[in-house]
């Protein structure tokens, strides 16, 4: 009998908890704004671990981060991700910290301790239920390969990288035209 009541009493718990967490995810709402809770954040890492395959996983980058290699990347991720990730990899973009999660800061620990073919991965495939979309072909690309030589590069990111990098960055027309303005503004009255 008393088993029947734990079980019973455990339910219950359950059910109460469930309910208790519906009425403040109802009067509160769901918003992007919002950080991932500890649970939420756990799960995640969790969900992106497991999801990476064994064999993808302990892949080793068959990419040197020469300095050439690292130029290529450079250039590639000014012009591709930078947008959401930042030239530095901090994330701290409009479009990055608008996501739900947040773009990581890709210098830190969180991903700089995953393996070459974890972040292989991750670009290639891109992240379900998140903003990372999938980059890659259906076959292997060298490209990626480059881009992860690039992130475990961006702790050492040189500010001189960081000024080549903003040349690369897209822009608009609107953004080239005001460029040209402030350049024929502070060029005025000066002889060619």
């Amino acid at each position: 009998m008393s088993g029947r009541i734990f079980l019973l009493s455990i339910t219950v718990a359950g059910i109460a908890g469930a309910g208790a967490f519906g009425w403040v995810t109802i009067r509160r709402g769901f918003s992007a704004r919002d950080n991932p809770s500890a649970i939420e954040t756990y799960l995640a890492r969790t969900a992106r671990s497991i999801s990476v395959p064994s064999s993808e996983r302990d892949a080793k980058s068959p990419v040197a981060p020469t300095a050439e290699v690292l130029s290529e990347a450079r250039a590639h991720f000014a012009d591709h991700c930078a947008i959401c990730h930042g030239n530095d990899g901090s994330g701290k973009t409009q479009i990055g910290q608008n996501f739900y999660p947040k773009a990581p800061d890709m210098r830190q620990s969180q991903t700089q301790k995953l393996t070459d073919g974890e972040i292989y991965y991750i670009i290639h495939n891109g992240i379900r239920l998140t903003g990372m979309p999938a980059w890659g072909t259906d076959e292997k690309d060298e490209d990626s390969w480059k881009l992860v030589a690039f992130i475990r590069h961006l702790p050492k990111l040189t500010p001189e990288e960081l000024r080549e990098m903003e040349q690369l960055n897209p822009k608009s027309e609107a953004d080239r035209a005001q460029e040209h303005d402030e350049e024929r503004f502070l060029n005025e009255g000066k002889s060619p």
